[in-house]
């Protein structure tokens, strides 16, 4: 399949207007976001669409996720509009389940840890963060455990630990977290849905 002479001039002339356009200081950044644009609408033509549960409260809202066929993986997340609860719309965090796929480069993959005063990040292991996760909650239960009410009273409770639940775990794991949490005698337990 040949270019036509009319295809040819006119790629010809914007290639030509955008090179002199580019060399007078003229900022481009617009127009090149607007070919990207371009590029993901072409791309999403040809995405094999799923149809998933955005997983982060228990509405169950319906996603179609788009998925690039050549490379397996995820380019497009939006509500699905024949889904009988969310009919296409979707909350904030639905909206943002994008950013937790392997597109977002800015997404946490190690654990960066900052000591007390310093101002330099230090890269560390889960293996690392978890037991000392483990040495503080131990030593702050252990200082804090029992301690005595209005009355005067011993009560085995502990009020220097809170837990905040998050809004990305579903009503299972929060059940789970908040009886771990009951169990270590935490009585400061509160979930961001409520914030």
């Amino acid at each position: 399949m040949g270019v036509t002479r009319r295809e040819f001039l006119a790629v010809s002339g914007a290639l030509g207007a955008g090179l002199a356009l580019s060399s007078l200081g003229i900022d481009l950044g617009p127009l090149n976001a607007y070919a990207e644009e371009i590029k993901k609408i072409d791309l999403l033509k040809t995405a094999k669409q799923t149809y998933s549960t955005c997983c982060y409260c228990s509405v169950g809202c319906g996603l179609i996720c788009g998925t690039d066929p050549k490379t397996g993986k995820v380019i497009n997340i939006e509500g699905d509009p024949e889904h009988p609860i969310n009919e296409g719309s979707l909350c904030a965090k639905g909206a943002g389940i994008f950013q937790t796929t392997a597109a977002n480069e800015h997404r946490l993959t190690k654990v960066l840890y900052r000591a007390p005063g310093s101002d330099k990040w230090q890269t560390k292991t889960w293996d690392w963060a978890i037991t000392e996760i483990a040495k503080r909650v131990k030593k702050t239960r252990d200082a804090g455990f029992m301690t005595t009410n209005s009355k005067g009273q011993v009560v085995n409770r502990l009020e220097n630990i809170a837990h905040m639940g998050s809004s990305n775990v579903d009503n299972e794991e929060c059940w789970l977290i908040t009886a771990m949490a009951r169990s270590m005698g935490l009585v400061y337990i509160d979930h961001q849905a409520r914030v």
